[in-house]
């Protein structure tokens, strides 16, 4: 059974507002007739775009986690804290299932979005055929982590919130919030740029190959 596509049924859909119109193949620069987008078949560059954007949060995944994210200054001294720092500070001092949380929201989550996202991209750009199915789950995993992908900010935030320094402390952020705060907002928007029909386009293509033979074989 052979299902039509919006491409195949000459529409397009507006990658802004989701409208759904006729393509038109004469026009170089069509828009959306409810918003005035311009208008595309797939996202311009998707796989350019993706891994500029994932490239720059893996450079800046280093930085975020051995940079300090917070910096306490007291009259007992100056102290530097970095992620892993806290944890080891929660899983220290009984906290273990903070640390975990931690530990999973801050440093597991952001290098397994990386990874999947390194895996789509490296097997869209060889058009792979190995499990497109499960290869589009994964897609739908990270962009649905993405939009919890603040959970991550929020977890640096409540390690310095939680951390027990004496009074008269000033506690400022560091090097490091920055950096996690630049990973987050990347992978959003490398997650965003990547355009999923790039899995499924060579297994579209052979399946279309065997009915254009069948037609170009003469009839006997």
């Amino acid at each position: 059974m052979k299902f039509v596509t919006a491409t195949d049924a000459g529409l397009v859909s507006c990658h802004a507002c989701g409208h759904v119109q006729p393509r038109e193949r004469e026009a170089a620069h069509a828009r959306c007739a409810r918003c005035q987008s311009p208008m595309h078949v797939r996202h311009p560059d998707s796989l350019t775009r993706t891994w500029a954007l994932l490239f720059a949060a893996a450079i800046l995944y280093i930085p975020a986690n051995l940079l300090p994210v917070m910096h306490t200054a007291s009259l007992v001294g100056d102290e530097d804290d970095t992620i892993m720092s806290g944890v080891a500070y929660f899983w220290t001092s009984g906290d273990a299932p903070l640390a975990v949380i931690v530990f999973i929201a801050s440093i597991l989550v952001p290098m397994l979005k990386l990874s999947v996202l390194a895996l789509l991209c490296t097997t869209a750009q060889r058009r792979s055929k190995w499990r497109p199915a499960e290869r589009t789950k994964l897609y739908r995993l990270v962009e649905f982590i993405g939009r919890w992908s603040m959970l991550d900010v929020f977890v640096v935030t409540l390690t310095v919130a939680l951390v027990r320094f004496q009074s008269l402390a000033v506690i400022t952020a560091g090097p490091g919030a920055i950096a996690f705060g630049s990973v987050v907002i990347l992978t959003m928007l490398a997650s965003m740029q990547f355009d999923p029909r790039l899995i499924w386009d060579p297994v579209d293509e052979d399946k279309q190959q065997p009915s254009q033979h069948s037609q170009d074989r003469p009839h006997e």
